[in-house]
């Protein structure tokens, strides 16, 4: 191994072993040393903004307190939480509305008749789902990891954490900006929302309400969709947030006749400049370099890549190391790539990764 993949490998072994001791189970673990406070709007002195995905979705099992708090402690800028509905119109953070496989609800037998079978953007999906059950009943359940073929070591957490409101990861982010000395962003997505209008648990109304009880600011809070519909409403609510046009790689946006192709073309980005301050495209739209960060840029747009991952599997080929798909590959050179064309903000499972990656565009 020539010497400069080796430093890759030793600094990416640092870091996972840094993940594994730096943040402790326990939501109230020592803050990282504070820094600037920073805005979602605009750069950080230091590089691109870094998303913690689901919290820090590579180390804890995903929208968990754990997870959320983790990422803000290894540096991450905003943490996103995906919104779904409880059956009381109660916005909870989980990836999916399904949750058999990232809480124990399969395991309990008296929610055993509560799996179904749904039609979900077109979809079936069989499972348990959020708008079936209380947030009461949602509150007995305990969160589990929703890939443990891939974060084995992810599952000795399973168990120890709860189903999140939206409200809780608000004031959880206030709280670890007050900790850290930087200011915290939530980056909600609101989740199928053509689905949960068609079923009368709108997520829109609810979501700006929420928003102004804790009058959220440009600073605290920007909303993304895969959907426009849903930024066209949160839009028409005047609260004076950035929002974000989540892009596909390839059809297009349930219930909209419009094709991610054709939203990315320079026609398609100005439309899209005329709603949203983002767009983000899937790391593989941007690579090999083509014309769309460009293209964006220039319609007034900043672009924030997704979904950065270390696992070999998630990696593309030039950067994979080791013999299994599930061996750490080199994610470094993968976030120079990105941040090199200039792209405004990753969203990562290993927000601790991306930030020592940010911080070596400095040396």
């Amino acid at each position: 191994m020539s010497p400069a993949p080796r430093r890759r490998s030793v600094l990416l072994a640092t870091a996972a072993a840094a993940a594994t001791t730096a943040v402790p189970a326990a939501a109230t673990a020592p803050a990282v040393a504070s820094t600037p406070a920073s805005a979602p709007e605009g750069r950080r002195p230091s590089g691109p903004l870094v998303i913690g995905h689901r919290g820090a979705a590579g180390w804890r099992p995903e929208h968990t307190a754990d997870a959320y708090a983790y990422a803000v402690r290894a540096g991450a800028d905003w943490i996103e939480p995906d919104l779904v509905p409880t059956k009381d119109h109660v916005l909870v953070v989980r990836h999916e509305n399904e949750i058999g496989g990232t809480t124990d609800v399969a395991g309990r037998p008296e929610f055993a008749a509560r799996r179904t079978t749904k039609t979900v953007d077109g979809k079936a999906v069989t499972g348990w789902f959020t708008e079936d059950f209380t947030l009461r009943e949602l509150r007995t359940l305990r969160t589990v990891e929703r890939l443990p073929l891939v974060r084995d070591r992810n599952t000795v957490f399973d168990g120890r954490g709860r189903v999140m409101t939206f409200q809780e990861v608000i004031d959880l982010a206030r709280r670890l900006s007050r900790e850290s000395g930087r200011r915290i962003a939530v980056f909600p997505e609101t989740k199928h929302p053509t689905y949960f209008r068609s079923i009368g648990l709108p997520l829109e109304e609810e979501l700006i309400r929420v928003i102004r009880r804790n009058r959220l600011t440009a600073g605290e809070c920007v909303v993304q969709s895969f959907e426009p519909s849903s930024l066209h409403r949160v839009a028409a609510a005047r609260l004076g947030l950035p929002l974000w046009q989540a892009l596909g790689t390839s059809g297009g946006p349930y219930g909209h006749a419009v094709a991610y192709k054709d939203m990315m073309s320079p026609a398609g980005l100005r439309e899209i400049a005329s709603y949203a301050r983002w767009i983000g495209p899937d790391k593989s739209s941007l690579v090999p370099p083509g014309t769309l960060l460009r293209d964006a840029h220039a319609a007034g747009l900043k672009v924030g890549a997704y979904t950065f991952r270390a696992e070999n599997q998630y990696l593309p080929a030039a950067h994979r190391r080791g013999t299994g798909p599930n061996d750490f590959g080199d994610a470094f050179a993968e976030y120079a790539v990105h941040y090199g064309q200039g792209v405004d903000a990753v969203v990562t499972d290993f927000p601790d990764i991306a930030v020592q990656a940010r911080e070596g565009l400095r040396r």
